[in-house]
């Protein structure tokens, strides 16, 4: 299992795009993963032939470096392979296929009542079951419970897929019968049909998602400070581009907030940073990750150096990310990173809301629904205007209320000077 992202410790298996006998030539794609972020295809840097998949498409929680298929030079040594476990290689079991173990328990806890069989054919696929109850274990496993008499339907097995693995038999004791009625006792029973709840299963990205914000809450001393903007200018202006646009383009309101973000950014150098333990890292660029809803969670996609783009060319890559991280087709670089983080729920006309800083960053800007209100007129009459209010939160280890409030004031400034974004 590679390692495809920086905080990546294990991947599901999702479709392999090649079969055994295949031949592969280096950037062929193997197989779909999944990481803690996204769907990837892992491309094969090595040249041969697949000689045997050893995590088949589905299972979960593979470990980094757990062997997940063998590759062999010459297509004659392809049939060497053939009865090849991941426990033969050495490999340390992966956690979570031994789920489906536990949940065969569960389902067939009467398993002790096979019949025992001293020798096995050597083909099978399983040892001391009848064919209706198949065990899956490896062949050294095999091996050492018929000499040691040892009924493989009494084990639980923690290699991949549930299979059982030399570990298992040796580790064996006879009171370890009770086990499978013990777990599945203790085992949370299925739905009935008609419940009034549903269980679903977690992705790896809501884990991380999961571990990282409460981490971050835990850990990060938050703050809050919010401020409003007239929107008018940005409105108009927005406007007006988008008519002379030729189709190139179609500006949003967060093309503005993005861009505006981004030279706040550069004009208060100290609120572009994250805390490092020993020291601060101030950031030279404004690399703006822009939080994007997912069916499996939220990713941030990064437009790097925002601040040296123009609107239309952050308004396309927003939209060219936000639909590959949909799809979960993002690579590492396009989401691991950033500087400053922006959080818009301001089109399902949210007001007012606080986010949660994405570490190691120190800030992340919750941005609201614009909407039309009366305010004073300068000669003290009255007049609409549309307002949006923006929600700064901020690390006060790095950044003190002052800089934030700095900040905030030079993202005004920019909205409700739009022109100088242009300049």
């Amino acid at each position: 299992m590679p390692a495809l992202s920086p905080t990546m410790t294990m991947g599901n298996i999702g479709t392999w795009q090649k079969k055994v006998g295949d031949t592969i030539t280096p950037g062929d794609v193997l197989v779909e993963i999944e990481t803690d972020k996204a769907q990837m295809d892992f491309e094969c840097q090595e040249e041969g032939f697949l000689a045997k998949i050893l995590a088949e498409g589905g299972s979960k929680e593979v470990s980094i470096n757990q062997p997940i298929a063998i590759l062999v030079e010459n297509k004659e040594d392809i049939e060497k392979f053939a009865d090849f476990t991941a426990a033969d290689a050495g490999a340390t079991p992966a956690a979570a296929p031994a789920t489906p173990a536990a949940k065969e328990e569960a389902e067939a806890p009467k398993k002790t009542e096979a019949p025992k069989q001293a020798e096995a054919p050597k083909q099978a696929d399983s040892t001391n079951a009848p064919a209706s109850q198949r065990i899956f274990a490896s062949p050294i496993a095999k091996k050492i419970a018929n000499e040691k008499s040892i009924n493989l339907g009494d084990l639980s097995g923690t290699g991949p897929n549930g299979r059982i693995v030399k570990a298992d038999v040796e580790n064996y004791t006879p009171a370890s019968k009770a086990a499978p009625a013990t777990k599945a006792a203790a085992a949370p029973a299925p739905a009935a049909p008609g419940a009034a709840y549903t269980d679903i299963p977690l992705t790896n990205m809501r884990k991380i998602i999961a571990q990282r914000l409460t981490e971050s809450k835990q850990t990060i001393p938050h703050y809050y400070v919010t401020v409003e903007c007239e929107m008018d200018k940005v409105l108009k202006l927005r406007e007006v581009l988008n008519k002379s646009s030729e189709d190139k383009y179609k500006l949003s309101v967060n093309d503005f907030i993005v861009k505006a973000s981004a030279l706040a950014l550069k004009a208060v150098p100290e609120a572009n940073s994250s805390w490092m333990g020993d020291t601060i890292r101030q950031y030279h660029t404004a690399d703006i990750c822009v939080a994007t809803s997912t069916p499996t969670g939220l990713i941030t996609p990064i437009v790097p150096s925002a601040d040296t783009k123009g609107l239309a060319t952050i308004s396309n890559q927003v939209k060219d990310l936000a639909t590959r991280a949909r799809a979960g087709k993002l690579a590492p670089h396009e989401y691991q990173g950033g500087s400053f983080t922006i959080s818009n729920m301001g089109m399902y006309g949210v007001k007012h809301f606080t986010a949660i800083i994405n570490p190691p960053q120190s800030c992340i800007l919750a941005v609201g629904a614009t909407e039309k209100r009366v305010v004073p007129g300068e000669e003290g009459d009255v007049r609409t205007a549309s307002i949006m209010a923006v929600t700064l939160s901020s690390d006060h280890r790095t950044v003190d209320g002052a800089i934030a409030a700095q900040f905030l004031k030079a993202f005004k400034g920019y909205l409700e000077n739009p022109l100088k974004m242009l300049l």
